[in-house]
């Protein structure tokens, strides 16, 4: 079999539970199962790659297919509980589709379709011999005169629409098979689809509006059964100690759910734990060109909201959403909310921000690109601007923030402190290769501006305060007066450093070295 009631999704569910790390997220069948034969029986769950959709897929066919035992996979989970939990067990004919898998050899849209076409033909065929009698030039009539109910579980519908021989035509005739399948159809009781993309167009002429959609923009319903909370990451660092809770938090925590609870990404959590280290996983997995590609098609548009986010700079917006037509990114909403739905940002009352260290990593290289200009010019310097504040060469240093700030970069004249934030972060961006930097960082009786921690030894800390139209000795005493050193008490050596802008003298630098 192809596609009805195929064992694929039991086996792919049975090997995701033998895996070492595993979090049960069984209870989205029963969410699930109250709309089986309703008004909302259509289901479309969107989110980042790698946040479980795949995984939650299998799980909901390996529940729902005929002709077989399911009890063993879900016996010690949580769905075991509930009161319905045999309700729909193996009960219904289950068509599931990885739509991410194409032929062996795919060049075009056509053979995509009906290889998927020819499939589903072979195996109603299988299934009810009656059907053999009669040419059908429409599936949904093949469907229909089976006489019986069918769920659909669609993974990855988007997949098909990154290929490069898609055409807007093709895109066009896709939609409008899976309407012509799907959409009002007597045989569909539950039609479950997932992807990267968000289906909605935000008009009524939508071909696929008879879905509802839940994406990490509008998300409360299912929110819970995709990605980890923080709860569940704890829990699982009890179980894993290689890793601590603290390290997995700095690394893949960041996205939100809509109570403001803390959200990490899974398959990191997981390869993480497994590997007994934190690294850059999720993103090696996409095309993390994506990024870079979402800006340089309109850089003008977001370059200072990247640069204010990399500072750690909240930019706040108003996302209204981002539909799968429009990938032609030609504003500042629309480049900003296609990198939400990619999960490159998270988005939590009206903030938007780069979610955690394993995504910076990523932005902090896409400021060195040709596409952001003026912007890359101090970025090529801030290896120049670390060795200088690390040979305590004060002129040096006031002499590079005073080329950045001469820079025609409107966002970078100093209106207010946000945009010398955003100076201080580009003119000592490569200095986080080889330092943990803090901004507003907690210690003693205050907040520093800047805290530089080394990630190996043999390096000073540095703690950076920032003064507009004051003096860098009042910025030194202020690092001592609160014993901002208390969080760098443990270094041998800290470096103390003191900027101030003045609009007549321009900037200025003093550099303290401070033994503990």
């Amino acid at each position: 079999m192809n596609y009805l009631n195929t064992k694929t999704p039991l086996i792919l569910y049975q090997k995701a539970l033998n895996n070492k790390i595993y979090v049960d997220k069984s209870m989205l069948i029963e969410k699930v199962s109250e709309k089986i034969g309703t008004g909302e029986s259509y289901l479309c769950i969107t989110r980042p790659r790698r946040f479980g959709k795949t995984i939650n897929a299998n799980m909901l066919g390996a529940y729902y297919v005929k002709g077989y035992d399911s009890q063993p996979l879900f016996a010690n989970l949580k769905v075991a509980k509930a009161d319905t939990c045999l309700k729909h067990m193996n009960q219904h004919h289950v068509i599931y589709m990885d739509l991410s898998r194409t032929p062996d050899i795919c060049m075009s849209y056509q053979d995509f379709i009906e290889d998927i076409m020819k499939g589903i033909k072979e195996d109603l065929e299988e299934v009810y011999p009656d059907l053999r009698k009669k040419e059908y030039s429409r599936l949904a009539k093949m469907f229909q005169d089976t006489g019986d109910s069918f769920i659909f579980i669609l993974d990855e519908w988007d997949a098909i629409f990154y290929k490069k021989f898609m055409t807007q035509g093709d895109k066009d005739s896709y939609l409008g098979f899976l309407k012509g399948l799907l959409k009002d159809q007597p045989y569909v009781e539950l039609a479950y689809m997932t992807g990267v993309l968000p289906i909605t167009k935000y008009s009524s002429g939508s071909e696929l509006n008879m879905f509802r959609e839940y994406n990490f923009m509008n998300e409360r319903t299912y929110e819970e059964y995709f990605g980890l909370n923080e709860a569940e990451v704890k829990a699982l660092c009890k179980e894993h100690t290689g890793v601590s809770y603290e390290e997995l938090e700095q690394w893949y925590n960041g996205y939100y759910l809509s109570d403001g609870r803390r959200l990490f990404n899974p398959r990191s959590v997981n390869c993480a734990l497994s590997d007994g280290y934190c690294r850059n996983y999720w993103t090696e997995t996409g095309p993390m060109n994506e990024i870079a590609d979402c800006i340089e098609h309109n850089v003008k548009e977001v370059r200072e909201d990247i640069v204010k986010m990399v500072a750690g700079i909240p930019v706040e917006v108003d996302l209204q959403g981002y539909g799968a037509f429009e990938l032609q990114l030609d504003t500042r909403d629309e480049i900003l909310s296609a990198m939400v739905v990619y999960g490159f940002l998270s988005y939590y009352d009206g903030d938007l921000r780069i979610p955690n260290y394993e995504l910076m990593e990523k932005f902090q290289r896409v400021l060195s690109r040709d596409s952001m200009g003026e912007v890359k010019e101090i970025v090529e310097r801030s290896r120049e601007m670390l060795e200088a504040t690390l040979a305590c060469d004060e002129k040096k240093v006031a002499s590079i923030l005073e080329d950045a700030h001469d820079k025609e970069i409107p966002f970078l004249n100093y209106n207010d402190e946000n945009a010398l934030s955003c100076v201080i972060t580009l003119c000592y961006l490569y200095a986080r290769n080889d330092y943990k930097i803090e901004r507003e960082a907690k210690s003693g009786k205050g907040y520093c501006d800047y805290l530089f921690l080394p990630k190996k030894k043999g390096k000073p800390a540095v703690i950076l305060e920032l003064k507009v139209q004051d003096s860098c000795e009042g910025a030194i005493s202020q690092i001592k007066e609160k014993n901002y050193l208390q969080k760098a008490a443990e270094y041998k050596e800290v470096l103390l450093v003191g900027i101030n802008y003045d609009k007549k003298k321009h900037h200025e630098c003093r550099i303290e070295r401070w033994s503990n």
